[in-house]
């Protein structure tokens, strides 16, 4: 049975889960749909067309499905989705995309979200993430699966963050980490491989020597940058017979490829 307190304001047409559970003074907007197993704590508002997964926990005075903080919005229908299990503390907004993009911020699952953390319009936030208090995001960045946000960090706009990426607390981004890299600092630079990250999650010791061999090339050898990604390539190629290595070199050199902000230098 929906457990909802006497003093919690649900629009009619929400659409809950039997089991979802709704703390005081929360308010839920009619275009909501909540999976679930959910809990909102107390004081929480969650609007616009957002759509939650399956146990998920929101504490107290968080702020979702807001509009965007966007001067070109004009009230279209953009939509917010958040998968399952993720964790969101006080005082976090998330908002809903805009027409300019997608129109849709998405928020995967797993995902570790402190205090007074900010996710604006567009993100793509995929799994397994842990944004630490005071992390504060811009629109249209995109968060890739077991990236680390350090606390009081900030991140620009269209700015990517690889896929067990780490920035490092007060951190200012502006341009994209690659996979597996430690950056940190005002402005943020490279500071070697997640190394212990990696060994956490089961990255055997092969896979994390080619990585930061890959590191070593863009960073280290006075390549270009069009030599460095030829000389990735090359790594990837001759790790075919260890598909692991070969994936994550892959995933290294085409995420830099990819990159129209630039990586950090």
């Amino acid at each position: 049975m929906t457990r909802i307190h006497a003093s919690a304001v649900v629009d009619s047409k929400a659409e809950l889960a039997s089991d979802v559970e709704v703390g005081p003074y929360s308010v839920i907007g009619p275009n909501v749909k909540i999976g679930a197993g959910t809990k909102i704590g107390s004081h929480t508002v969650i609007e616009g067309y957002t759509t939650i997964g399956k146990e998920n926990n929101f504490a107290h005075f968080a702020a979702i499905g807001g509009p965007p903080q966007d001067m070109k919005y004009r009230g279209e229908p953009t939509q917010l989705i958040i998968g399952d299990r993720n964790t969101v503390r006080e005082f976090t907004t998330i908002h809903t995309g805009t027409s300019q993009d997608e129109g849709i911020t998405r928020i995967g699952n797993d995902n570790w979200i402190m205090a007074y953390v900010h996710i604006a319009h567009d993100c793509q936030v995929g799994n397994h993430t842990i944004f630490s208090s005071n992390a504060q995001v811009a629109g249209h960045v995109q968060v890739n699966d077991w990236a680390i946000m350090g606390g009081m960090s900030g991140v620009h706009q269209f700015v990517r963050i690889g896929q067990h990426a780490m920035l490092g607390g007060a951190s200012a981004l502006v341009q994209d980490i690659p996979p597996f890299v430690i950056a940190a600092g005002d402005k943020a630079s490279p500071h070697g491989i997640n190394v212990e990250g990696l060994k956490r999650r089961g990255f055997s010791s092969e896979t994390i020597s080619a990585l930061r061999q890959a590191y070593k090339v863009l960073y280290k050898d006075g390549l270009s940058f069009e030599e460095a990604k030829v000389e990735i390539q090359k790594m990837v190629v001759a790790s075919a017979g260890d598909p692991a290595t070969a994936e994550k070199l892959a995933q290294f050199h085409d995420f830099i490829a990819a990159s129209t902000r630039g990586i950090i230098r």
